[in-house]
């Protein structure tokens, strides 16, 4: 469902309409949640707590402010500053970020045979592409992901971020140019030494639907 269609629903019947956001934005902002994170645990956590933050604000407002809104930035912002939240604390508790994404990251370098070997092989490629990810300053990694797993425009991610839009077009070329270095850094044996101008990250999937909040559910 595109974005007006599913905002006039929103407006028309929150209750019967937010499953129909859940379902269709699960993924994009467990993606999101993942890239940064790491940890795929972590990541469902920090989507489930955004939709019920979103659904405690639509709850709150006017039909035509619902209708009004920029749906993706907004809901790229709440899980964001989930995200920040949670990676703080992790810190704060000395934990490290998990290295595997599970094979839901993309190699930019091949896509090898639906194999066994070939399985194998993206895997190891995908624990290798996240290790590069997760080692982007939060700076660099939060605008790259925004830009490039959910694909936000720049003005929308200078929203999400509270950056000018100068500032992340800048960290966006910067942290592409660190994930270049690293590929590069790595030598010729794990691929051609020139690499993508643009890695092809690859939409996370969820194996199993974030639970729908229900407003009779949800602690204001």
């Amino acid at each position: 469902m595109d974005e007006p269609t599913l905002l006039a629903a929103l407006a028309a019947d929150l209750d019967r309409a937010f499953e129909t956001l859940v379902r269709a934005r699960q993924d994009r902002l467990y993606s999101i949640a993942l890239r940064m994170l790491g940890d795929p645990s972590d990541a469902e956590d920090a989507a489930q707590d955004a939709f019920v933050r979103a659904y405690r604000a639509l709850a709150d407002w006017e039909a035509q402010r619902i209708r009004e809104l920029r749906l993706d930035a907004w809901l790229a912002t709440i899980v964001v500053n989930i995200v920040r939240t949670r990676a703080r604390r992790r810190s704060a508790a000395g934990r490290r970020e998990s290295l595997t994404f599970l094979d839901e990251l993309d190699h930019p370098r091949s896509v090898p045979a639906d194999t066994p070997e070939g399985r194998l092989t993206r895997r190891e490629a995908s624990e290798a592409w996240a290790r590069r990810v997760l080692a982007l300053p939060e700076r660099y990694r939060a605008p790259v992901v925004l830009r490039h797993v959910d694909g936000l425009a720049y003005d929308e991610i200078a929203g999400v971020l509270g950056r000018p839009q100068g500032t992340v077009k800048a960290q966006v070329h910067r942290g592409l140019a660190l994930l270049r270095a690293m590929l590069e850094a790595e030598g010729p044996e794990d691929g051609p030494a020139e690499a993508p101008s643009t890695p092809p990250f690859a939409p996370a999937r969820r194996t199993t639907d974030i639970p729908i909040p229900r407003l009779q559910e949800v602690t204001r």
